[in-house]
C-alpha cells in the first residue's frame, strides 16, 4: 500500500492524495471491465456504470495493478508503507507519519512482490 502525491493520481482519484494497494496483475485484470484508458505507459480502468477509478497499471511496474484503497472493503487492514512523489504533495496537506518519502517516483521500492 502506498500514497501517491503526483498530480495525475490526484486528478484520477479526485482526492488531495491517492492511496493504492498493489496486487498481482494476473489475479486482477481478468476481473476488470473493458473500459480502459491507455496513455503514456499507463493503463487505467474505470467503472462502466459510474466512471469511478478501479485500477491502474504502469509499464515500469510490470506485473502489478494498483487499486484505489477507497474501493477496497478491507482497507482498514492495509497499512501504507511509503509516500511517492512527496515533492508534489499539496502544501496544506500534512500526513504525520514516519513512512519513507520518495521525492519522485518510488518505483524502486514498489517493484517486486505485490503488497
Amino acid at each position: 500500500m502506498a500514497y501517491c502525491h503526483c498530480s495525475d493520481c490526484r486528478r484520477w482519484t479526485g482526492g488531495p492524495v491517492a492511496a493504492f494497494a498493489a496486487f498481482d496483475e494476473a489475479a486482477v485484470v481478468p476481473n476488470l471491465p473493458d473500459r480502459l484508458l491507455q496513455l503514456g505507459g499507463v493503463r487505467r480502468w474505470t467503472c462502466e456504470t459510474c466512471g469511478s477509478p478501479l485500477a491502474a497499471a504502469f509499464d515500469y511496474l510490470a506485473g502489478q495493478v494498483y487499486v484505489p484503497l477507497g474501493i477496497i472493503d478491507q482497507a482498514d487492514a492495509l497499512a501504507p508503507v511509503l509516500h511517492s512523489h512527496a515533492n508534489s504533495a499539496l502544501p496544506w496537506l500534512h500526513i504525520e507519519d514516519d513512512l519513507p518519502r520518495s521525492p519522485g517516483t518510488a518505483r524502486t521500492r514498489l517493484r517486486g512482490p505485490a503488497t
